[in-house]
């Protein structure tokens, strides 16, 4: 969840009025937000910087810093927290944005070069004419464009916001795709001009700029954007150049987002222009810019426009359990934003106007949760649904967690996520690539794929308590993921049972007992080879395991698990001295 930090008396003064620290945290909690922190500015500087000197003459203005949904990204900034909350609170209506009114002929345009296409492919633009900056305004314009980086862009990957003086440039602009060393230019807060080769090295010691050059400096061209007098404005998504750098004497801003997402760029310029359009000289209207493709295709942005969605309204009361009318569910949306009426006489579908600040409202639950903050969760009365059942698979979970812990085994709950080489590798299987949902952004080289299996989590949990007194004796239910092209997201969840003993000894009559108990408790009797109305054990041949002591389980005809003796390389790969036995079977292979 972002944090927003927000000067309070600044907060205050754009609300209209000053509230208690309770008052405000009761406003937070009924608007779906939260107040996380009060600090000042002296302290945030003082632990930013371990200082202890308490006599520094540093701003002693009290901080808000409020938590907002990860999706609101209107919420990123003051402007876009503060119109919010007072639409909430019904001090005024919800606003409409404007694209102003003017002809192709004299519209700024940048032209998009074919070669963009090897790197980043989109741009889309916009203008805000007339706006006045101070301290406070500025800082809160540079400080949204960081948090955005920081969620939707993906840290600049998925989008890069560039922000110009538009009266120190002239257009039209082109956005190419250029090898390193034919671009040059001063980048921002620099005094000598570069090469863009040159730049790689020198923020590679750059704190804040270095994590960002991973995105484009293998790439065979760099992307840039010049305006018609071959003047750099930016070279995406690292640095924008000095020359186009906007101050508080800025009086007319061009905004650019380049983009691998083309509908990741649309969110993140309408918040941009949204939050700081009412700054303008003509409150809440954007120029636009159009955007003319190398195949001549042309797109003018933003695009402002609403879109409508028809909700019914007993799918909303339904869904949250309280009787309304539609006049009652209309009023409650208008608080959240949403323009909402009855679709028509007679009709019980409401039909709501999204506005471009709410790109977080894509289906119909997304309205019902709307109706649901503004009525207020503390309001709805608890009541148990009378049809309510656990499901027969969790049933299964649980009685089959509660016959092994009656067994000495101890309950252990691993990491679904893993590392590659945990997953395969380690467990000396090989990556077939048809196996593994593939984690497309990982956090760090740890959770690189979802688990196929609860063994890398069972043996890296033995590994670090390998000092434990022996034996260890631990188990877990849990779900791995599989690739399923029969499944509309390609992938499927199946409920796994696992089981591992570590001791002096492998062990392996004790999983092997622990594989009929629980067949016992299922009510499945074991018969001979080849018969179908129980389950019987049969040699099998994993790398995981000791050729010879290891044995597949087979269910109805069907393999469901596998139990034996783990290899020793395995063990060592996972830094255990123990000799180890593993059980792991499909659960819902009983249902």
């Amino acid at each position: 969840m972002p944090t927003v930090s927000v000067g309070r008396d600044r907060l205050f003064a754009a609300l209209g009025r000053s509230y208690t620290q309770e008052e405000f945290e009761d406003l937070c909690f009924n608007f779906g937000i939260e107040l996380d922190d009060v600090t000042t500015e002296k302290a945030i500087i003082l632990k930013e910087k371990n200082l202890k000197d308490e006599n520094l003459s540093l701003d002693d203005e009290v901080i808000y810093k409020i938590e907002v949904p990860a999706n609101r990204y209107d919420l990123l900034c003051l402007e876009g927290l503060a119109q919010a909350l007072r639409i909430f609170n019904g001090q005024e209506g919800i606003t409409r944005y404007t694209v102003a009114n003017i002809s192709k002929e004299s519209m700024l345009k940048i032209h998009v070069k074919r070669e963009t296409s090897l790197i980043r492919p989109f741009v889309v633009c916009a203008v805000l004419r007339g706006i006045t900056f101070d301290e406070a305004i500025y800082n809160s314009f540079i400080d949204l464009q960081d948090k955005l980086h920081q969620n939707i862009c993906r840290k600049r990957s998925l989008v890069a916001i560039g922000t110009h003086d538009l009266d120190r440039l002239q257009g039209p602009f082109t956005y190419e795709a250029l090898p390193p060393p034919k671009i040059n230019f001063v980048p921002l807060k620099q005094v000598k001009n570069f090469r863009a080769d040159e730049l790689m090295e020198f923020y590679k010691s750059d704190l804040k700029l270095k994590k960002f050059l991973h995105i484009i400096e293998k790439s065979k061209v760099f992307p840039v954007i010049y305006d018609r007098n071959r003047t750099v404005l930016s070279l995406p998504p690292i640095i924008n150049s000095a020359h186009s750098a906007i101050t508080l004497k800025t009086k007319n801003v061009l905004i650019e987002c380049t983009a691998t997402d083309l509908t990741k760029a649309k969110i993140v310029l309408n918040t941009m222009v949204t939050a700081f359009s009412a700054y303008c000289e003509r409150k809440f209207e954007v120029e636009p810019v159009e955007v003319i493709s190398f195949d001549g295709n042309s797109s003018v942005y933003p695009d402002l426009s609403e879109y409508n969605m028809e909700v019914p309204l007993s799918y909303i009361t339904g869904s949250i359990g309280v009787p309304l009318e539609v006049d009652e569910v209309t009023s409650l949306l208008k608080r959240m934003q949403l323009r909402a009426e009855q679709a028509g006489l007679g009709d019980n579908n409401i039909s709501v106007s999204v506005p471009p600040t709410r790109s977080d409202i894509l289906h119909p639950c997304d309205v019902m949760e709307d109706v649901a903050i503004a009525y207020g969760y503390n309001n709805i009365p608890r009541r148990k649904l009378s049809s309510l059942k656990p499901l027969p698979l969790n049933q299964l979970s649980d009685l089959v967690r509660y016959e092994i812990a009656m067994n000495g085994f101890s309950e252990v709950l691993t990491w679904i996520l893993c590392s590659k080489k945990e997953n395969f590798e380690m467990l000396n299987r090989k990556d077939d690539k048809s196996t593994a949902a593939i984690i497309g952004n990982p956090r760090s080289s740890d959770f690189e794929v979802v688990r196929t299996s609860l063994m890398p989590g069972m043996l890296k949990t033995v590994g670090h308590n390998k000092d434990h007194p022996k034996p260890i004796k631990i188990f877990e239910v849990g779900d791995v993921v599989l690739l399923d092209e029969k499944k509309d997201v390609g992938a499927s969840n199946r409920r796994l049972l696992a089981a591992l003993y570590c001791g002096a000894n492998s062990g392996f009559e004790l999983i092997h007992s622990l594989v009929d108990r629980i067949m016992e408790v299922i009510g499945t009797p074991f018969v001979e080879a080849g018969d179908n109305t129980g389950y019987y054990i049969e040699l099998s041949d994993e790398p995981e395991f000791l050729l010879g002591r290891q044995a597949k389980i087979i269910y109805k005809g069907r393999c469901i698990g596998i139990f034996g003796i783990v290899h020793p390389e395995v063990l060592n790969n996972f830094d255990i001295p123990d000799p180890c036995s593993f059980v792991e079977l499909d659960m819902e292979s009983f249902l």
